[in-house]
């Protein structure tokens, strides 16, 4: 986190040039900005590389950028692309790092309250606290981030007030040292050395930052004052490097600060608490006025006692200092003032943008009406679409069909049709849905032989499974990617693709906007003439998209009538045909498929033995010595399952070493 870092500058690393009518575009658009206009559109069609496009802007205007894409593989794939054009730059990942998520809910019609369930994906949750860590550190950062971006998060100037300074030489007492941790969520633990945790030895003091990987921060102290500040490996502790200066963020979003205003915060949490039980009394709703009263006390005493709870996020406005209905802090409030936004597929995200805050406010309408939280619950919330228009200065909305509202709202509209590869849209062939299972597999097996891969979209989940399952008993590789694929396995399934691994992939609506595979050579669009949102002229138009990475690229619609929306998909698609043609005549140029390597540089935690092959002799003596020590623990404290994972993990060290 060196001072330095502040003054880079945005700087593509590329073999590349803009070419095409990519020059036009990046000129308009970075004009547009120096203008001042507030809306813009980019509209790309597949293939096109528009992802180049926002990374040229973005080094012309050189402002702090916030990407919104609607989904999180699309997220990671745009992540993974600015990376690679942006090396020397700070590009990051922020989605929701639940893998699995169950809100809190009470369905009243069978009085029946869910827990709130979940699964954090580690990971992704180092990855979020890097991204706001870098936007206090430097300004040559990109943001890419799924909707999940505008829901609250902590106040950003609590969560930079609350940030440790490291530095040797200054004055910081061994134990306010310790107490400081503590305040900002980081655990004790001298034994288990994970993530948002510290260990004492003596005057030396380990601290593993929320938003590290694979190196942890060394404290030494002498007397009152540290004496030097080391970068050290998280297994061995051995240093790798002697640091200026080091600043431990909280270990949450949701920082609170000392413990000095904290009692003045929980005593207005009570009284709220008193006038909300009453409020139910006086209703005649006694048992909603207890079950309020007893799970408020619990979370209360909870906070004063751990300075933390469950649930926590449901009293953020009291924290961050919000009066009730005030608009909460979210990811926008830890940019500076000129951030730009671009949001990508804009078609898609803008409507997921809006629909959020109503479908979150109807699940808390019944917790707080049946006293399973108090009203503060309501604050916990993303932003309302006003709000969130209000959250930019500057926008780019980007996508092949933008939607009515961008357009309507767009101060100047850039089109890229022409790919820097000369690739054209896919020729599309209409083909009668009578056995169009079978015609399928006999295209499928085509497209294989000639060193390609399929996709496949259709109109349900159970017809997806179960083509899947057909194609797998006849011999193709195949697999099916379904919304309940967590983020990071959704991206392997992705790769495998790529790679040949597998052949087919079988989805449903999640083919459509932005994948970048260029080694597909063929989309089936099954049903294509059932009219809806799957199959309306705006979401063909997308998945035709998906073969046009290829230079065989085609598409196979099976229908049996010709409806206005592919109609629509096709003559559109001709268009553009057309124009790239002419202007592939006009340079000379062959269309030629794109070549892209296969990575998936979002994991950002790589084991010890995936780095140096294995682990030497000491290390791992060492971490076997320090998980007996944590089985003898859980064992003392009759926690028979965590003695389990313990004795599992000393076993896998064993059997790596061959014993």
């Amino acid at each position: 986190m060196a001072k330095e870092n502040e003054t880079k500058k945005f700087e593509i690393v590329s073999k590349y040039k803009p070419t095409g009518d990519q020059p036009q575009a990046i000129d308009s658009l970075v004009q547009g900005l120096n203008d001042g206009l507030r809306t813009q559109v980019l509209l790309g069609v597949t293939g096109s590389g528009k992802t180049f496009t926002m990374a040229n802007i973005i080094e012309r205007v050189q402002r702090p950028t916030l990407i919104i894409a609607h989904n999180k593989t699309l997220a990671a794939q745009l992540c993974n692309e600015l990376r690679e054009i942006f090396p020397n730059n700070s590009v990051n990942y922020f989605v929701s790092y639940y893998d699995y998520y169950q809100p809190e809910a009470y369905i009243v019609s069978t009085d029946t309250y869910i827990e709130k369930e979940l699964s954090i994906n580690d990971e992704i949750d180092k990855l979020r606290h890097a991204a706001t860590c870098s936007l206090f550190e430097r300004r040559d950062v990109i943001i890419v981030a799924s909707v999940s971006c505008i829901y609250g998060l902590g106040e950003p100037e609590m969560y930079h007030r609350s940030v440790i300074s490291l530095t040797p030489g200054a004055t910081l007492p061994r134990e306010e040292l310790i107490s400081r941790l503590i305040e900002i969520q980081y655990k004790r633990n001298d034994f288990d050395f994970s993530r948002g945790t510290f260990r004492v030895r003596g005057d030396t003091i380990d601290i593993f930052p929320a938003s590290s990987s694979e190196k942890a921060i060394r404290v030494e102290l002498f007397g009152d004052e540290i004496e030097a500040v080391s970068e050290i490996e998280i297994v061995s502790g051995k240093k790798t490097a002697s640091l200026a200066h080091f600043a431990i963020y909280p270990a949450t979003h949701y920082a609170i600060g000392g413990m000095d205003g904290m009692e003045k915060i929980l005593q207005q949490m009570e009284q709220d608490r008193d006038r909300e039980v009453l409020a139910f009394e006086e209703r005649g709703k006694l048992i909603e006025a207890q079950r309020l009263r007893e799970r408020t006390n619990y979370d209360i005493e909870m906070i004063r006692e751990m300075g933390y709870t469950n649930g926590i996020e449901n009293y953020s406005r009291y924290f961050d200092g919000r009066k009730e209905g005030e608009t909460p802090f979210t990811l926008f409030d830890y940019f500076p003032d000129d951030m730009l936004l671009l949001i990508d597929e804009s078609h898609i995200t803008i409507p997921q943008i809006r629909a959020m805050y109503n479908g979150d406010r109807a699940r808390k309408d019944n917790l707080v009406g049946y006293g399973f939280r108090m009203r503060s619950a309501y604050d916990n919330r993303p932003l309302n679409f006003e709000e969130f228009e209000s959250k930019w200065q500057q926008l780019i909305c980007v996508s092949a069909t933008p939607g009515p509202y961008e357009m309507k709202l767009a101060d100047n509209v850039a089109e890229q049709i022409i790919r820097p590869t000369g690739l054209l849209d896919p020729e599309i062939v209409v083909k009668p849905s009578k056995n169009q299972v079978d015609d399928l597999i006999s295209e499928i097996n085509k497209t294989i032989a000639s060193g390609g891969r399929a996709l496949v979209t259709t109109l349900t989940k159970k017809m997806a499974e179960s083509l899947s399952e057909y194609l797998i008993e006849r011999g193709i590789k195949t697999t099916y990617l379904h919304s309940e694929i967590v983020t990071m396995e959704r991206l392997e399934i992705i790769n495998k693709l790529r790679s040949g691994e597998t052949d087919v992939v079988v989805g449903i609506n999640l083919l459509r906007e932005g994948l970048d595979l260029p080694e597909v050579k063929l989309v089936a669009i099954l049903d294509a003439d059932k009219e809806g949102f799957l199959r309306s002229e705006g979401s063909l138009i997308q998945t035709i998209g998906r073969a046009a990475r290829n230079a065989e690229g085609r598409v196979i619609m099976y229908a049996d009538i010709m409806t206005d929306s592919m109609k629509n998909a096709i003559g559109e698609t001709e268009r553009r045909r057309k124009i790239q043609k002419d202007y592939n005549k006009k340079h000379g140029i062959i269309p030629k498929t794109i070549e892209k390597g296969i990575n998936n540089s979002l994991i950002i935690t790589t084991p010890v033995s995936h780095s140096t092959g294995k682990l030497t002799e000491k290390q791992r003596a060492e971490k076997i010595k320090e998980y007996e020590k944590l089985m003898k623990a859980a064992v003392d404290k009759l926690d028979f399952e965590s003695a389990i994972v313990y004795r599992d993990k000393i076993e896998k060290l064993g059997a790596k070493n061959g014993k």
